[in-house]
């Protein structure tokens, strides 16, 4: 099961963050934002498709992040949880840690936004557009 999120870069795109990443439907993002991958995205947890977010909160639940932008491309593997709630209308992060909040897709990710290639990083501190897939099965 997939669930795809187009976003856009942005000059502030620093990803320095060490334990999260993130992707927002702000239009707008500060310096301090430094998990934040891409801005103004066109969907969010709470759009998302019910049979995804159940199956997202399957206690053996494998959720895998492919990001792709301006040739380059990024996967983040992680598990999901029966205390997601995919719910926000705003956000969507993936952790590494196992903090859950309505932003939360992904815990214990086995990568951050400090983990990023410098150059996908530089693609989208360019503008460059952002495609997200998000993708779940069992274990």
């Amino acid at each position: 099961m997939q669930e795809v999120v187009r976003a856009s870069g942005h000059e502030h795109v620093s990803a320095r963050h060490a334990s999260t990443f993130e992707v927002t439907s702000d239009d707008y993002l500060t310096p301090a934002g430094d998990c934040i991958l891409g801005v103004d995205a066109g969907r969010t947890p709470g759009d998302f498709d019910p049979e995804f977010v159940e199956a997202c909160r399957s206690a053996d639940a494998r959720i895998v992040a492919t990001l792709e932008a301006a040739g380059y491309t990024e996967h983040v593997e992680g598990r999901g949880d029966p205390d997601l709630l995919l719910s926000s209308d705003r956000s969507l992060v993936c952790r590494t840690s196992e903090y859950i909040d309505d932003r939360t897709v992904m815990v214990e990710a086995d990568a951050a936004a400090a983990d990023f290639d410098r150059d996908f990083v530089a693609a989208l501190a360019g503008g460059a557009d952002l495609s997200l897939t998000l993708t779940v099965d069992r274990k």
